[in-house]
């Protein structure tokens, strides 16, 4: 393997037969290629809440959730569609390990915002579970969940859902990847006229998410891309 790390943020929608997705993935990876995996899975997360009778709820592309949400966020996260793309890695000739940033104290978080329940905020990434997983020759597939640190609050130690693509940034960012790839089912950034955004530069991003133009689930993408920038050696 050489170079730095490639960081790529995937979708539930990667888990469609007709994504192409892991296929690309596992075929640059075996050229030599380092690459780390993030994965979503909020559609699935929101079906599974639904069926529990709770109501999804989003703030600024964050999903709010309580500890009814957390449980099922956590199970089906880890423990179904980690698994199913590893699994997929692996049928397709791949070799990845499955985890979450809670495995190996990868992701370190805190409640930033209480409004939005068992939500992380992300103040460290210890990237040595993600790098041992890399120099064995494995694809590291981590699902976006982070574990409260000890601030001595009755959060200390709870695991924490954190949004895929912020954690994505921050993963890049510590590793100081060469490159952050989000993979997603929308052609890209939007501008006012409904056009897709080719080009954009950090005061550009802030005066469109300052506007409203850019809304929803592509803030914490926005803001996740302008985070690895902070410490990349790539624009």
């Amino acid at each position: 393997m050489s170079g730095s790390p490639v960081v790529v943020k995937i979708g539930g929608s990667t888990l469609t037969h007709q994504d192409t997705s892991l296929k690309d993935l596992v075929a640059l990876h075996k050229d030599g290629f380092q690459i780390v995996v993030v994965h979503g899975g909020g559609n699935v997360i929101s079906q599974w809440t639904q069926k529990q009778g709770i109501r999804p709820q989003f703030v600024e592309g964050l999903r709010v959730t309580d500890a009814a949400s957390l449980e099922i966020v956590v199970a089906v996260l880890t423990g179904l569609i980690n698994k199913e793309l590893v699994a997929q890695i692996h049928s397709l000739g791949g070799k990845a390990i499955g985890f979450s940033g809670i495995d190996g104290g990868s992701i370190e978080a805190y409640i930033a915002k209480p409004e939005l329940g068992y939500v992380g905020e992300i103040s460290h990434v210890n990237t040595e579970p993600i790098e041992a997983i890399l120099n064995s020759g494995y694809i590291p597939m981590m699902a976006p969940l982070g574990f409260h640190r000890n601030d001595g609050s009755d959060h200390s130690g709870n695991p924490l859902n954190i949004n895929g693509d912020t954690v994505a940034g921050e993963v890049a960012r510590a590793l100081s990847a060469e490159r952050l790839v989000f993979l997603t089912d929308v052609p890209g950034i939007l501008d006012a006229n409904g056009r897709v955004v080719r080009r954009l530069d950090p005061r550009r991003a802030q005066n469109l998410m300052r506007s409203g133009i850019i809304r929803g689930g592509m803030i914490p993408k926005l803001n996740a891309c302008l985070r690895a920038l902070e410490t990349a050696s790539y624009a």
